[in-house]
């Protein structure tokens, strides 16, 4: 495994609010049709996503949970086949059904 500066995990499908993007310096997220991933070449690691999160879907690289750990290599996977996420205000249109739920992985659509 390598070092990455932040990750985008589970928390993120069917939410995608995307606050993270309008906040990010570098164009480092990647968009996909239902979560974002940030791009680990892109990063700089300057923290303004984590905090900007609404649903804690962010963390620093070393700091990953462990449930989470293979979000590291699905956010390098991503980034190489999702385009440049752009900001668009509000999330996903069923955020309210899915912020809760955990174990979303299965959802992801690629």
């Amino acid at each position: 495994m390598f070092q990455v500066a932040y990750v985008v995990t589970d928390t993120c499908i069917e939410c995608k609010y995307k606050s993270c993007v309008q906040v990010c310096p570098v164009d480092a997220f990647r968009e996909g049709p239902n979560s974002v991933a940030i791009d680990p070449d892109v990063c700089i690691d300057c923290n303004y996503c984590e905090p900007e999160c609404p649903v804690k879907a962010i963390y620093p690289g070393d700091l990953v949970p462990e449930q989470f750990v293979h979000f590291i290599e699905l956010n390098a996977e991503l980034s190489k086949i999702w385009p440049v996420a752009t900001f668009d205000p509000g999330p996903m249109p069923d955020v309210d059904k899915w912020v809760d739920v955990k174990n979303k992985l299965p959802y992801l659509k690629r």
